[in-house]
């Protein structure tokens, strides 16, 4: 685990875990959580774990910040996920109306969703390649005997 004045890193080979150590996240922060994800992103993690428990004030820019690495993530089929107990920052998340936005309660719900995402991938791309399968063979190939 590593730890920056801002935030602390978590890393395994399925998922990073970001915790937020300000109790805001605000224009004047956001960027060490913007180089945080992006850090993460260049390592190939497209599965990532906000945990903004200690989140009392959230703005505009962090918001935004926390639409990006969403989006970062769907666009790798992984997911960003955002942990907090606190229920106005739960209800402003809310109100942004993010794109394929996940918000969970506890760590734990984050690590589980995170897992079945994955198994859904995975069963995804099994479902694609038997449909490239089944469909190889034409009409009139069959029909020629």
């Amino acid at each position: 685990m590593s730890s920056h004045p801002f935030y602390s890193l978590e890393q395994n080979e399925s998922y990073a875990i970001i915790t937020w150590n300000e109790i805001s996240l605000t224009q004047t922060n956001v960027e060490e959580l913007e180089l945080a994800i992006r850090h993460l992103f260049k390592k190939e993690f497209a599965n990532m774990i906000l945990n903004v428990n200690d989140v009392t004030e959230i703005d505009g820019f962090g918001v935004s910040c926390i639409r990006k690495g969403t989006k970062i993530c769907t666009n790798e089929m992984g997911l960003f996920a955002v942990v907090t107990q606190n229920e106005e920052i739960q209800d402003r998340l809310d109100l942004a109306k993010i794109e394929d936005f996940t918000l969970l309660n506890t760590i734990k719900d984050a690590v589980d969703a995170i897992y079945l995402n994955d198994l859904e991938n995975d069963f995804q791309d099994s479902d694609d390649e038997e449909q490239e399968f089944e469909g190889g063979f034409s009409e009139s190939e069959s029909d020629d005997y």
